[in-house]
């Protein structure tokens, strides 16, 4: 199953960077990458959501509804979207390294039989996408949550 990883350490307490990444109905304040399209939703366990990704600065938004499949507070958030033929889990994962040192880690495994077809025409772009947000929450924590620490 292909996947698409990125990791950075952030300087911030786990709780911190949870609360960042799952006020969804914030991300536009600092997140590129993805986009909620529907703060009406909450993120819970069995919930849909409904996003959009932007892979690179400036392009056209694609939109999806994932499933929630696993809201483990502090540590992990897990969804899946499904399409005809292809299937795309995201993977949020925070560790704590250090006394307020978190360690981002978001992974996309992507499945399917079409994933072979669409895979090679956004594997650089979407892995690029999956950086910049990495980059983003970590500056956005940083500056923002400082005074709560």
């Amino acid at each position: 199953m292909p996947s698409l990883y990125s990791e950075v350490t952030i300087n911030a307490p786990r709780f911190a960077v949870w609360d960042a990444l799952v006020r969804k109905e914030e991300w536009h304040r600092w997140n590129t990458f993805l986009y909620d399209c529907d703060p009406n939703l909450p993120i819970r366990p069995g919930g849909e959501i409904f996003l959009a990704l932007r892979r690179l600065e400036g392009e056209d938004e694609t939109e999806f509804q994932p499933r929630i499949v696993v809201v483990q507070p502090n540590h992990c958030l897990r969804w899946i979207a499904k399409g005809p033929g292809f299937k795309s889990e995201h993977v949020f994962e925070l560790e704590d390294v250090g006394p307020n040192r978190t360690k981002y880690i978001h992974q996309e495994r992507i499945s399917g039989l079409l994933s072979q077809v669409f895979l090679p025409f956004i594997r650089r772009d979407e892995k690029e996408g999956i950086r910049r947000m990495a980059r983003q929450i970590k500056r956005y924590v940083e500056h923002h949550y400082r005074r709560q620490w």
